[in-house]
């Protein structure tokens, strides 16, 4: 028998695929009449990148999930369990990196400033200036910005093929924009929270630059 379903809200390293609330909707109908646990981890999607401090918190669940994951951004990492999956003897494994107090001290400064600052809304609002701009560049350069797509800044695009992908990402390295891939011809955007209007406006000018480039 399936005992749990582990799944990312959305699938970063292949590549950033996007479930739709429908989907996990109804894997979470379909886990509940098996008698198994839905795992979600939001180890990369956690923590506000998406405009909601869960990802899966765009889902609509009629639930919440059994176990959620986390890591990086919390600097930090762990889970939350509903009761009944909370393991009886929490501590039987141990490590010698498990149980640094002060890393909850940072992660409770990391809470109170994300709060205090509005950065989950400031995410929302430069994360759709992002995906716009992209969309624009799309329509310019239909060729070779492919598929774009995202939610909050987890923003993403294809491009024809990993060659020019790789070849793309070096150009805007060199134009002093820290990029990265994922999957086979994806470039992903993983900007920090504190990512305003103004660095949106500095990535798109430079995309332009570097896509007229192609």
């Amino acid at each position: 028998p399936v005992v749990g379903v582990l799944v990312e809200p959305i699938q970063s390293e292949g590549g950033d695929v996007h479930g739709s609330p429908i989907f996990f909707q109804n894997l979470q109908k379909i886990t509940k009449q098996n008698n198994a646990a839905l795992v979600i981890d939001e180890v990369q999607t956690g923590l506000g990148a998406t405009g909601k401090f869960w990802a899966h918190e765009h889902f609509n669940l009629p639930d919440s999930p059994d176990i959620i994951t986390y890591a990086k951004k919390f600097q930090t990492a762990g889970y939350f369990a509903k009761a009944e999956f909370q393991p009886k003897q929490p501590y039987r494994i141990f490590n010698t990196w498990m149980g640094e107090t002060a890393k909850l001290l940072v992660l409770d400064s990391i809470l109170k400033t994300v709060n205090q600052e509005n950065l989950l809304e400031n995410t929302r609002k430069t994360g759709s200036i992002l995906l716009n701009g992209l969309k624009h560049l799309s329509e310019q350069y239909p060729q070779l910005i492919l598929n774009v797509r995202g939610r909050g800044t987890f923003c993403a695009f294809d491009m024809p093929n990993t060659t020019i992908r790789d070849k793309f990402l070096v150009q805007m390295r060199n134009n002093g924009i820290q990029m990265g891939g994922c999957g086979t011809v994806t470039v992903r955007f993983r900007p920090a929270l504190i990512f305003a209007e103004k660095h949106v406006n500095i990535v798109l000018d430079k995309l332009f630059q570097v896509a007229k480039q192609h």
